[in-house]
């Protein structure tokens, strides 16, 4: 009997260790299931049998509003009968599943979730349950979301950047190849975009770039792209315009032509509005394979190609126009390289004025020009824009800079020749080029060259943007004497507001004014007249006027009679090499 009492006594202890270990077990299990993600666990029949609190924190509901109810309140309508169907298979063949899911908030509101179901069975291989796991992925969502468009869209005007635009542009090319169509790429750079940027300020640059982009993004629409490549260039793929080449070409010049036109009224910007016009380059693909780069490279040299015939319009490449890019790459290659190996001279043409009952030199105009290897002397029309275009103007405005002060300074020291002052273009991107005043007068006391016999001379085209800048600039350098002269007046902004306000010794007649005033038609009356408004402003502000194009003893008198009495041209002298404008003066003195 005793050892029959000690044997219940030690299954009794038995029983209630495994009760006390199961008990501890279920509050562990019961601990996990509160402080894990969002877990919901279902019956065999999927009527949901309990939930935790981060379930509800997930999705809004509480526990006593979704038990015995099944998972179908969730549904968002964002997957398809086909997806439910897949998740089920997989459960029954491989007791699991796991996967994005996107399902709805009791607000309302559809988010994505991680879910992970495992399929509970008992001894006999039945299933009793379904556990399923969710994990909240917005965030991560939303930073695969900022990554991709930090990898494909630009961060300015959130437009497709040039990696996007290389894979759809390869899509619409390859698309075009499979079905026998034809797309075309457009290329747009804006112009005199640089400008803007040094006058205003790259806050205002910014600002017109995205009004560029939300104007270029108003004309496209379906397949077609507008992405920005990087600066102020543009592009736009029509993935798809027609089968027949020849009215491919037609509507995507039809297309580029109404862009232009879009792009042409005014900017409101922070300061004032600004007036801007692009340069659009158009290449056609399709029909066979072709190569990403080389479409591209096509647009592109047809963008420069536009630029070149003027601006604020387009152009197709062809054949042609590759030679003659690839040329115009040669040039550019060579001129940077002239610039190191000093291949550039200047050329010297006087300026002359009644003076006394005479006629007297009263100074001269540097006029620089490239002495090519494999070309010969070629005046700055063949290779000034170029240099505007690729940026090389600025290490060329300072060679031409640094030796017309060196120049002067050599003038100095010969009395027939110390007299002179010297006459120096200077494009905007130089002149607006941080520290361009301090420069000036570097170069001058390093030359000791005197700043009163050096004339800056600028175009009115330099006040379409930032007129309070270049006055500062150009007051720097008169306190310290050098003298200032306004280029071309007439052919441009011509504000007399502007005229006023600015530092100036001298205004320039523009020779196509010049070139008809010897004639007796309207249009000989017009240069006239526009002659003499510009002498008698030029005088009334106290101003000397010279008139540059002087090619006649005609014209010459006409200018006398409407008070101009300073000149520049051909019937006095062409522009001259040193040497030879030395001998000319010296002759002249004789």
């Amino acid at each position: 009997m005793l050892r029959h009492f000690t044997t219940t006594r030690q299954r009794l202890h038995a029983t209630q260790d495994q009760l006390r270990a199961a008990e501890e077990a279920l509050r562990v299990a019961d601990a996990i299931f509160q402080n894990v993600e969002a877990v919901m666990v279902t019956n065999a029949r999927g009527r949901i049998q309990r939930v935790n609190a981060a379930f509800s924190a997930l999705t809004g509901y509480a526990a006593d509003e979704v038990v015995g109810k099944t998972p179908w309140l969730l549904r968002s309508g964002h997957h398809d009968e086909a997806f439910y169907v897949a998740m089920r298979a997989a459960i029954a063949s491989t007791g699991r599943w796991q996967g994005e899911i996107w399902d709805r908030h009791k607000s309302g509101a559809v988010f994505p979730k991680w879910l992970t179901i495992v399929a509970v069975s008992n001894g006999a291989g039945e299933i009793t349950h379904m556990v399923a796991t969710y994990v909240d992925i917005r965030e991560r969502k939303r930073a695969e979301a900022q990554i991709h468009q930090l990898a494909f869209y630009d961060v300015l005007t959130e437009l497709p950047n040039r990696v996007l635009l290389r894979e759809r542009l390869q899509s619409a090319m390859r698309a075009c190849a499979d079905g026998g169509g034809h797309g075309a790429l457009l290329l747009l750079d804006l112009d005199d975009f640089r400008t803007l940027n040094d006058t205003r300020g790259h806050s205002q640059g910014d600002a017109l770039l995205q009004q560029v982009a939300q104007r270029l993004a108003g004309c496209v629409a379906g397949n077609d792209t507008v992405a920005r490549l990087g600066g102020d260039e543009f592009a736009i793929v029509l993935a798809d315009l027609c089968s027949a080449r020849e009215q491919a070409a037609a509507r995507a010049e039809a297309f580029g032509r109404k862009v232009l036109q879009v792009l042409r009224p005014a900017y409101v910007l922070g300061d004032g509005d600004h007036h801007g016009t692009a340069s659009m380059g158009v290449a056609l693909f399709g029909g066979t394979e072709q190569d990403v780069d080389t479409v591209l490279k096509q647009a592109e040299m047809a963008m420069y190609q536009a630029k070149a015939s003027g601006r604020d319009t387009l152009h197709f490449f062809d054949a042609a126009l590759e030679r003659a890019i690839t040329e115009r790459v040669q040039l550019e290659r060579a001129l940077r390289e002239g610039i190191e190996r000093g291949e550039l001279v200047l050329h010297y043409q006087p300026q002359l004025a009644a003076l006394d009952g005479g006629l007297h030199v009263v100074g001269a105009e540097a006029l620089v020009r490239w002495q090519h290897p494999g070309r010969g002397l070629l005046g700055p029309g063949l290779f000034i824009p170029l240099a505007e275009e690729t940026g090389l103007i600025l290490a060329l405005g300072r060679w031409v800079l640094r030796t017309a002060c060196a120049q002067l300074a050599a003038w100095a020291t010969q009395p027939d020749l110390a007299s002179v002052t010297l006459a120096v273009n200077v494009s905007a991107p130089q002149f607006l080029e941080d520290g361009f005043a301090d420069e000036v007068l570097a170069l001058l006391r390093h030359a000791g060259a005197r700043p009163e016999r050096l004339k800056i001379e600028l175009t009115e085209s330099m006040l379409m943007n930032g007129a309070d800048t270049v006055i500062a600039i150009m007051r720097t350098l008169q306190e310290q004497g050098v003298q200032f002269s306004l280029d071309d007046f007439g052919t441009g902004y011509s504000s007399l507001s502007y005229l006023r306000r600015l530092p100036l010794d001298q205004l320039k007649i523009d020779q196509s004014f010049v070139r008809d005033l010897a004639g007796d038609d309207s249009d000989a009356a017009t240069a006239h007249s526009i002659a003499g408004a510009i002498a008698a402003l030029g005088h009334s502000l106290g101003l000397t006027v010279i008139a540059e194009g002087v090619e006649t003893a005609a014209q010459r008198d006409a200018l006398a009679a409407i008070g101009c009495t300073t000149w520049q041209g051909y019937f006095f002298s062409r522009p001259l090499p040193l040497e030879a404008f030395e001998a000319w003066l010296r002759t002249r003195a004789a």
